[in-house]
C-alpha cells in the first residue's frame, strides 16, 4: 500500500514530519482539580473504587520518562514527594532538572494521564527548594544512565 492509499485511508493521518513529536495532552485536564472528576472518563461510581496508595502512584510516575534523558522521573529524582487522601485526590511535589526545561508542559501531561486512571483528583506542585542536583538519582536511574553512555 502507498503513502498515497494509507493518507486517503486514514484522513487524519498525516506523514508531514513537523507534525511528528511530542503531544500535549494538557487541554485535557482542567485547571482546577475539583472539575477533574468530570473529565476524567473513569469516575462513574467512583465511591465504589479504591484509590491508589502513595507506593502505587510512585510505581505508576515510573512510567513517565524524561524525554531527554530517557530515565523515568522517580528514579531520576524529580518526585519529592506524593500525597493521597481518602477521598483519592492527589498532591505531588516535584521538581525539573531545570527551571527553564522545555518539555515541562509534557511531563505534566503524562503524570496527570496515568493519574487519571487511579485517582480522582490530582495536582503538581513544582517545588525548587531544594534544589535538583545529580545526588538524588537512583541507584536504578545511575544504572540506566550510564547504560546510554554518561559518565555518573
Amino acid at each position: 500500500m502507498s503513502d498515497e492509499e494509507i493518507q486517503e485511508d486514514s484522513p487524519n493521518m498525516t506523514t508531514d514530519p513537523q507534525d511528528s513529536g511530542p503531544q500535549d495532552f494538557s487541554d485535557l485536564f482542567p485547571e482546577d482539580p475539583d472539575d477533574f472528576t468530570d473529565e476524567n472518563p473513569f469516575a462513574e461510581d467512583i465511591e465504589e473504587i479504591t484509590f491508589a496508595t502513595r507506593e502505587q502512584i510512585m510505581e505508576i510516575l515510573k512510567d513517565v520518562v524524561d524525554p531527554e534523558l530517557g530515565v523515568n522521573i522517580v528514579d531520576l529524582g524529580l518526585v519529592y514527594g506524593v500525597d493521597i487522601t481518602n477521598e483519592g485526590r492527589a498532591t505531588i511535589d516535584m521538581t525539573l532538572t531545570s527551571p527553564t526545561c522545555p518539555l515541562t508542559d509534557q511531563l505534566e501531561a503524562d503524570v496527570y494521564y496515568l493519574l487519571s486512571t487511579c485517582t480522582r483528583s490530582a495536582v503538581i506542585n513544582w517545588v525548587w527548594m531544594p534544589p535538583w542536583t545529580l545526588d538524588m538519582i537512583s541507584d536504578d536511574g545511575r544504572e540506566q544512565l550510564r547504560a546510554i553512555g554518561f559518565n555518573l
